[in-house]
């Protein structure tokens, strides 16, 4: 299937490791030119030099109003305007246990929201003056939206979706749609050293600590280039009727229905 995105001009945030330099992988291989974000300078170079020349490299820590400002300045004087945001960027997760009520600071709590949501936020407010009608914005957010075991994942992740149909309502009428994707736990370039320290601290197998960890369906992590597949086709004109609400990317959760 042609997804329609050769000469699409695409802005991903996090996109120096992870699911964000997959999905930006994916985007360019459909021939679309990538703005590749990260706070990172080295990182997010040697992601512009992997992924080649249909990308380019734009620090930006998007916690702070200033710098998405001058990246949004440095995009748009590269691009124009542009077809596609998705908005990956955030603290990581899952690589220790989530902090308990006594343990949750105001610090870490502001901190979180303020690179995920008000992240977003920024990134959509800055860069809707210069999206294209039949501009897509995918925001990636995750299951703990929906499931209880981290306090301030799920609050983020839940902000995330009330977030973007904000959006979705009031861009819709430009021709602009926003979508929010839930992965689930994703194996990325981290997780092989993140389960040899559980395996280590837990006293199991590494095996062990992976099937702890796949718990869906498929009986298996889903791996950043699924999720990176999934978001490539949200961004593309076929997926027109997908608006202002959730893609779960998961590997099917058993037990609840979502509805």
């Amino acid at each position: 299937m042609d997804l329609e995105l050769a000469g699409k001009r695409a802005v991903v945030t996090g996109a120096s490791r992870g699911i964000g330099k997959q999905i930006a992988r994916v985007l360019i291989g459909e021939g679309a030119q990538v703005a590749l974000v990260a706070r990172k300078v080295d990182d997010l170079q040697a992601a512009a030099d992997e992924l080649g020349p249909s990308s380019f490299a734009v620090t930006c820590d998007t916690s702070l109003d200033a710098s998405v400002r001058s990246m949004v300045a440095s995009v748009v004087e590269k691009f124009g305007e542009v077809d596609i945001l998705v908005n990956c960027a955030a603290q990581p997760g899952g690589q220790a246990p989530p902090p308990k009520l006594n343990e949750i600071t105001d610090q870490a709590f502001w901190e979180d929201v303020n690179v995920k949501v008000m992240g977003y936020l920024r990134c959509i407010r800055e860069l809707a003056p210069h999206f294209r009608a039949g501009a897509r914005i995918v925001n990636i957010s995750g299951l703990a939206a929906r499931q209880t075991g981290s306090t301030i994942g799920s609050i983020r992740n839940a902000a995330v979706v009330a977030l973007t149909k904000n959006v979705a309502d009031e861009l819709g009428p430009r021709g602009i749609s926003a979508i929010v994707v839930h992965p689930g736990t994703v194996r990325t370039e981290k997780t092989a050293g993140v389960v040899a320290s559980r395996a280590q601290q837990l006293g199991l197998s590494q095996e062990e600590v992976l099937a702890g960890m796949s718990r869906n369906l498929l009986g298996r992590l889903v791996d950043a280039s699924d999720i990176a597949n999934v978001v490539a086709f949200l961004c593309s004109p076929k997926a027109i009727a997908i608006n202002g609400t959730v893609v779960e990317a998961g590997g099917g959760v058993p037990g609840p229905i979502v509805y």
